[in-house]
């Protein structure tokens, strides 16, 4: 259980704001907590007077239920509320989540401002002169590497991941039916986010990046190469093109 990662802190709206969230399930999993996550989380919430809709939100599982029945709740809670439930258990773990989301809230408050940097001539130099430079390097390692150029080259970005269209470009699957496959079997929505289930970022199929949209800071999936091998032996012929649906 040592190599379980960090939980994925995104942007979620709990009541009428949009703050940074982090998902119970997979605090209470980081946390290797010896009660089952429904009974903890309850228990905590009991405990400490957290309230819905304040410190968090609850929704239903999207995706298959292995048991049957109906779909298992999800927490969505706030940062406060996941350094507070980190603090409480009193152990290793406890303290390096809790380190961990204090972090996250420092890169948070130090994200660029892209209005401030629109507006300051010297900062958007450096900034075009650091793509400038990323821009040649990048071209250099594409003539470099063009005698290994392959078919998946076509989708794959700079940092070697695949946006979730283009994964399915390069598995020659109609991409909006891949991307409802992966809804039904490997994703979840945190607020208006797709993000995979934490079994699947630490199999290593997928990764998450923070990416600023309309000046926030949003969580992006993208798969592996790792993941690309994964579902090319596991994708359905009625998704692929050429099969019958």
């Amino acid at each position: 259980m040592n190599n379980i990662k960090f939980p994925v802190v995104m942007e979620g709206a709990i009541g009428s704001e949009t703050i940074q969230t982090v998902n119970g399930r997979d605090l209470h999993r980081f946390l290797e907590v010896g009660k089952d996550f429904s009974t903890w989380i309850k228990d905590r919430v009991a405990q400490y007077g957290f309230s819905e809709n304040t410190d968090y939100v609850v929704f239903p599982e999207i995706g298959e239920n292995s048991k049957g029945g109906r779909p298992s709740k999800e927490y969505a809670v706030s940062i406060d509320m996941a350094k507070e439930l980190a603090m409480v258990e009193r152990n290793e773990k406890g303290k390096q989540a809790r380190q961990y989301f204090i972090e996250c809230e420092r890169r948070a408050k130090n994200a660029v401002d892209p209005v401030a940097v629109l507006n300051n001539p010297a900062a958007m130099r450096g900034l075009l002169l650091t793509y400038s430079e990323k821009v040649i390097e990048l071209e250099g390692r594409i003539e470099a590497d063009k005698p290994k150029t392959s078919f998946f080259d076509a989708y794959i970005n700079a940092e070697g991941l695949y946006n979730l269209q283009n994964a399915g470009r390069a598995l020659n699957a109609r991409p909006n039916l891949f991307i409802r496959y992966l809804k039904e079997k490997y994703m979840f929505y945190q607020g208006t986010a797709l993000v995979p289930r934490v079994q699947y970022i630490q199999m290593g199929l997928f990764e998450v990046k923070s990416e600023i949209v309309e000046d926030k800071v949003r969580p992006r999936s993208y798969m592996t190469a790792k993941g690309l091998e994964y579902f090319s032996k596991r994708l359905p012929d009625h998704i692929r093109v050429g099969k019958a649906a």
